[in-house]
């Protein structure tokens, strides 16, 4: 049998200070998976697809889970999501939305657009560590995910 190397998680948010939090919660929770982060949509894409800076396979693997932030420069997240979830190489990776939006529009909009999950950004880091745990649970422990051969 041979071993399952780590999903790793690819983190799309333009905050520098969420940005670090978010690696700290994770960080807190045990969670070791590794994780990268991207600063906008764009950055996404190129990561996703590859171009440089990132066509070092090795150093900058697909991900098997995407956390994205909608409102981000160059190319928000919701276009990112559409170019993902249009994309037969990259459709099958999850993508949960994490926005500080809660508005109605923003959460049917981006199940229309294919995320997999919408999470509210907590105003707390406490509520942070609650989310990032359920995250960690479900996504990187729970579910099977392609690519995967066993539980994510």
């Amino acid at each position: 049998m041979t071993e399952r190397q780590p999903m790793h998680v690819l983190i799309a948010d333009d905050d520098p200070d969420d940005c670090l939090l978010v690696r700290e919660a994770f960080r807190e929770c045990g969670i070791t998976n590794p994780v990268r982060f991207v600063h906008n949509g764009q950055e996404l894409l190129d990561y996703l697809r590859q171009h440089p800076p990132y066509d070092d396979q090795r150093q900058y693997p697909l991900p098997g889970l995407i956390l994205l932030d909608l409102n981000m420069p160059l190319k928000d997240g919701r276009e990112a999501l559409i170019e993902i979830k249009s994309d037969a190489q990259l459709r099958a990776i999850p993508v949960v939305v994490m926005s500080t939006t809660s508005a109605d529009e923003d959460i049917v909009g981006s199940y229309r657009l294919g995320s997999n999950s919408f999470i509210t950004k907590p105003a707390s880091f406490n509520g942070l560590l609650d989310v990032v745990k359920v995250l960690g649970r479900y996504w990187l422990g729970t579910v099977k995910l392609p690519g995967n051969g066993s539980q994510a």
